[in-house]
C-alpha cells in the first residue's frame, strides 16, 4: 500500500465557455469547451509538500479546487486517506472529511468577510463544525489560534480593514487551521504580499508544518518561494503537467525545455551583468491548443513528431517527464 495522504490519477476538468444555445443556432456557433485540466497524476506523502507551478493559466488552482471540492472533476479519481475523495465530500461523513481537509486563498482582501470581526471568522469553522460549543472554550480556541499564526488574541474584535496584507494572511491560516486538518491546499497565499511580508508568512507556515505535521499542496508561479517550501515539485502547461521531480532535482537537473526555461528566467545573485533569458512566446489559447505537445510551438527542440503526437508523463529514474526530445535523448542534460 501507497503511504501517501493523497492520490490523483488522470485528473481532468472541462468547462463549458459556449455562448447560450440560442446565439450558437442563430450565428452557426459550435461549443466551445476548456481543459482547464487535462489528465493530471501525482501523489503527495503524508507531512510532505507539493509544489505545483507554472505560468498563469495552466490549470494550478483548477487542481486546488478540485482537491478541496469545490468542482466535481470530468474524469479521474482523487484518493485521501485511501478513500475515494468526490464520493466522500457527497456521503454521510462529508464533515468529518471536510474538516481533514482546508484551504489557504490566494487573495487576503478578498477572502476575509469585511463585515465580520477576526474572532467570528475563525471561530466560523468551529461553530459550522459543531467542534465547539461553549462560548467560553470558543474564545479560547480562536484566542490559541490568532497566537499560533503570529497574531495576538487581542485582534479578535477587530475588522480585517484594520489589518495588513500579511496579517489577513495569517488570520486566514487561522481560520485554515481551526478543524485541526491533516492537509491544507494553499493556493498562491503570499502572491498578493510584499517581499518580506512573505517570508515571514513562509516561515509561519514551515513551522505549523513541522509542529503538526501538516500535508501541503502549494500553488505558485514563484520559483524562488517553490525552492523554500516544497519536498518536490510539479510543472504544469496547459493543463498538464509537463515534469515531476523531488526538489533538488528539479532545480539542480531540469529535463523539460519549459521547466529550463522557466528557471533561465529567474535572476541569480552570482549572475551579475549577466543578461537574464525572458520566457519565450505566450501560452497558446487554452481553448485551440496546439496539437501534439502543447509546448512545441515555443520549444527550441520540437521536430515533427513533437508538433503531431502527444507525450505521456513516463519515469526516468526520480524524475517523471512528458517530453519526446528528453526521451530520445535529443536534450543534453544540464
Amino acid at each position: 500500500m501507497s503511504s501517501a495522504l493523497v492520490q490523483v490519477q488522470d485528473l481532468a476538468k472541462t468547462f463549458d465557455v459556449s455562448a447560450p444555445w440560442l446565439n450558437r443556432v442563430l450565428e452557426g456557433k459550435p461549443r466551445l469547451l476548456l481543459h482547464a485540466v487535462d489528465g493530471v497524476s501525482f501523489e503527495i506523502e503524508k507531512g510532505q509538500t507539493l509544489a505545483l507551478v507554472g505560468e498563469s493559466g495552466c490549470g494550478k488552482s483548477t487542481v486546488a479546487r478540485l482537491l478541496v471540492g469545490l468542482y466535481q472533476p470530468s474524469r479521474g479519481d482523487v484518493q485521501f486517506d485511501g478513500r475515494d475523495l468526490h464520493s466522500g465530500l457527497e456521503g454521510a461523513e462529508s464533515g468529518a472529511l471536510r474538516r481533514r481537509i482546508q484551504m489557504i486563498f490566494q487573495d487576503p482582501y478578498a477572502s476575509l468577510n469585511p463585515r465580520w470581526r477576526v474572532h467570528d471568522i475563525v471561530a466560523e469553522p468551529l461553530t459550522e463544525q459543531g467542534l465547539v460549543t461553549d462560548a467560553t472554550e470558543l474564545s479560547n480556541r480562536v484566542a490559541q489560534l490568532l497566537v499560533s499564526v503570529g497574531l495576538s488574541e487581542l485582534d479578535g474584535p477587530k475588522y480585517p480593514h484594520q489589518f495588513s496584507g500579511g496579517q489577513r494572511q495569517r488570520i486566514s491560516i487561522a481560520r485554515a487551521l481551526a478543524t485541526n486538518p491533516e492537509f491544507l491546499v494553499c493556493d498562491e497565499p503570499t502572491s498578493a504580499l510584499d517581499v518580506s511580508v512573505q517570508a515571514q508568512v513562509l516561515n509561519i507556515m514551515k513551522e505549523l508544518q513541522r509542529r503538526l505535521g501538516l500535508t501541503y499542496l502549494f500553488i505558485s508561479h514563484n520559483l524562488a518561494v517553490v525552492r523554500h517550501m516544497s519536498d518536490s515539485v510539479g510543472v504544469m502547461y496547459l493543463g498538464r503537467l509537463v515534469e515531476l521531480a523531488p526538489k533538488q532535482e528539479l532545480f539542480a537537473r531540469p529535463r523539460h525545455p519549459y521547466t529550463r526555461m522557466l528557471l533561465d528566467a529567474i535572476p541569480k545573485l552570482h549572475d551579475t551583468g549577466r543578461e537574464r533569458t525572458p520566457v519565450q512566446g505566450e501560452v497558446p489559447n487554452p481553448l485551440q491548443p496546439p496539437a501534439g505537445c502543447a509546448f512545441h510551438p515555443r520549444c527550441p527542440h520540437a521536430n515533427a513528431r513533437c508538433a503531431s503526437e502527444r507525450p505521456v508523463l513516463l519515469a526516468l529514474g526520480s524524475v517523471r517527464i512528458a517530453c519526446h526530445a528528453v526521451q530520445e535523448q535529443r536534450i543534453p542534460l544540464v
